[in-house]
């Protein structure tokens, strides 16, 4: 995530006491430390623990190893990287307003988060492509998303971001033209970054192109959710209902329920980006004036989707819940685990 230049607080305490050039630092009182740490920190947990639990449970399950559940096992693991690799250090960052990390990780530290963070994205993106043939044609379904189909998605989420924040992020090139800036931030026991222009606006078109495809293609398929919940009912009532046609109205309402389920998901994703998308974005052209604890609550606002979406599955998803308490329990070390059944004849 880009971080700005926050304000200068008016007692002054540096982050390393001992050595010139360090920044200034702002100290929490005790209380609101503890508080921040908890709340922080809960973030940390959820998104780590919640999405491997996802991971585990679709990967070791061979009941869920369809190519749509492959593509929300890598958005897991996109989110538990977030989790893992940039929410403890942000974390520390945010409530000591200083950096003990080195200015290596700082800046790897950055190209996680911008790489990660992207790839949840560009997977979200994806899943609505995959949701949207699911519900337009649920039979004719299992032909168009394939495997193959499935890993090439996979494949351009991971490529793509690799490729944009190595190439931008780690290699410097975001600050170009900011050259005065970057050496005013400088400073002992910080990692501020600078984004020009130029790259802030392709930054934002980045979160904005994905998120404009979902929104159309969710507002489709609650559209045509909606027709073939009509149609079906009407059928029911009139008492049309073969084999064939009962088939096709589960198979149509097991796909709804997946895509509404994976709507939220994306409405959630979409609340928690846009407050930090839109910041980053104005605040480039207006000179970095936001507050630094203004732009932290939008960081973790962010942050905080990483750990949502496994509570999303947990509260949606009866297999996932069944799949949690057999990994818990341990069950899942029993013979035969693989093959358990998690759904029940409704689902």
């Amino acid at each position: 995530m880009i971080s700005n230049s926050g304000s200068q607080p008016s007692a002054v305490q540096l982050c390393y006491e001992n050595i010139n050039g360090s920044c200034i630092q702002t100290l929490y009182s005790p209380i609101p430390r503890v508080i921040l740490y908890l709340v922080f920190g809960s973030g940390v947990v959820l998104a780590v623990l919640g999405n491997l639990l996802v991971m585990i449970s679709i990967l070791h399950f061979k009941q869920l190893h369809s190519p749509a559940n492959f593509l929300i096992a890598s958005l897991a693991y996109a989110d538990f990287l977030v989790g893992a690799t940039v929410m403890p250090f942000s974390m520390v960052r945010s409530v000591e307003s200083c950096w003990y990390f080195g200015e290596s990780y700082c800046k790897l530290h950055t190209t996680f988060d911008v790489v990660f963070c992207f790839a949840s994205l560009f997977h979200l993106c994806f899943i609505s492509i995959d949701r949207y043939i699911a519900v337009t044609d649920p039979l004719v379904y299992p032909t168009k998303f394939t495997l193959s189909v499935s890993g090439l998605c996979i494949t351009l989420s991971w490529t793509i971001t690799m490729t944009y924040g190595g190439s931008v992020f780690y290699a410097g090139v975001n600050d170009d033209g900011l050259e005065e800036l970057v050496s005013a931030l400088t400073c002992v026991g910080g990692c501020q970054l600078a984004v020009n222009q130029k790259w802030t606006i392709i930054h934002f078109l980045l979160f904005f192109i994905p998120s404009l495809v979902m929104i159309i293609l969710y507002s489709k398929i609650f559209l045509v959710a909606k027709l073939q919940a009509r149609k079906i009912e009407n059928t029911s009532n009139k008492g049309e209902s073969s084999s064939s046609e009962s088939y096709k109205a589960r198979v149509s309402k097991r796909e709804r329920k997946a895509a509404k389920t994976l709507g939220i998901a994306v409405i959630a994703f979409l609340i928690s980006w846009l407050p930090y998308s839109l910041d980053a974005l104005i605040d480039t052209f207006l000179g970095f004036v936001t507050p630094a604890y203004i732009f932290e609550i939008c960081c973790w606002f962010a942050y905080y989707n990483s750990a949502v979406n496994p509570l999303i599955y947990a509260f949606f998803y009866p297999w996932f819940r069944k799949a949690i308490k057999l990994i818990v329990t341990g069950k899942v070390l029993q013979n035969g685990s693989l093959v358990m059944n998690l759904f029940s004849e409704h689902e």
